[in-house]
């Protein structure tokens, strides 16, 4: 998706996009004529390093610090999104969090809340301002949320709660792909199986990929790319007549 010689580029927006698939998210959008807004909660620098290797590559990208959770933070997160680079046409729903490998019994109530403040909370937050804005400027608009396929597979001794958040997440996308559909707009998920990012390190396993590997029909683990080219497709034109769709990214799970 592009702008010809004398219009802007579009501008798409993406949450928890400075590391991981995020990053991966923004730079083959950047590849692809999108101007790029991403957010991020403290890392500042791999935020900063990132604008720097897209403006390198002949793109053009921002990173603003704002928390998804919070709804004065999404509104800002927009606001500036807009102020940088103009009207968001795009929106990746990418920010999550799984909190601590373990039995669901053993998980403390800060962490079920955080989960699902920013999984399921932090979406809809985003959507919403999204949708709103698109509405008043009587413009469609597309939105892709990140799921996993944890949402169907239980997650059992890992993440329970996590995955009852990503189901959450894929009920919403359908809901709200039927409600917009009349007006043009499109909403789909994608649903990652494991990939090679650092969520497992946050989670207390930096190992995990290699651990789960034999469980995976594809024998491995995905990549951060192999998961942002479909959230690429779903943004793109090719994707025209796909709305409320779940697309499992999952090497067969």
């Amino acid at each position: 998706m592009s702008g010809t010689r004398d219009e802007k580029p579009p501008v798409l927006l993406v949450t928890g996009g400075s590391r991981g698939i995020g990053a991966e998210i923004v730079r083959g959008a950047a590849r692809r004529g999108w101007a790029v807004a991403f957010s991020y909660v403290q890392d500042r620098e791999a935020a900063r390093r990132l604008e720097d290797e897209v403006r390198e590559a002949g793109g053009s990208a921002v990173g603003l610090q704002g928390d998804v959770a919070d709804p004065q933070a999404v509104a800002a997160l927009f606001a500036a999104a807009e102020d940088a680079l103009g009207p968001v046409a795009g929106l990746v729903n990418n920010a999550g969090i799984t909190g601590r490998l373990g039995a669901f019994v053993d998980t403390d109530l800060a962490t079920l809340r955080r989960v699902l403040d920013v999984n399921v909370l932090g979406t809809m937050l985003c959507a919403r301002e999204a949708v709103r804005r698109w509405r008043d400027r009587a413009m469609p608009g597309v939105m892709v949320n990140v799921s996993s396929v944890a949402s169907t597979l239980g997650a059992p001794g890992e993440y329970v709660h996590y995955a009852a958040s990503k189901a959450a997440v894929e009920a919403f996308t359908i809901g709200l792909a039927k409600e917009l559909a009349a007006g043009g707009t499109r909403v789909n998920a994608v649903s990652p199986g494991t990939a090679h990012t650092d969520i497992h390190a946050a989670a207390g396993e930096p190992g995990r990929p290699a651990r789960v590997a034999a469980r995976i029909p594809m024998g491995r683990a995905g990549e951060p790319s192999e998961i942002a080219e479909a959230v690429l497709w779903m943004l793109s034109p090719q994707a025209s007549y796909v709305t409320g769709a779940v697309l499992r990214v999952s090497g067969g799970l």
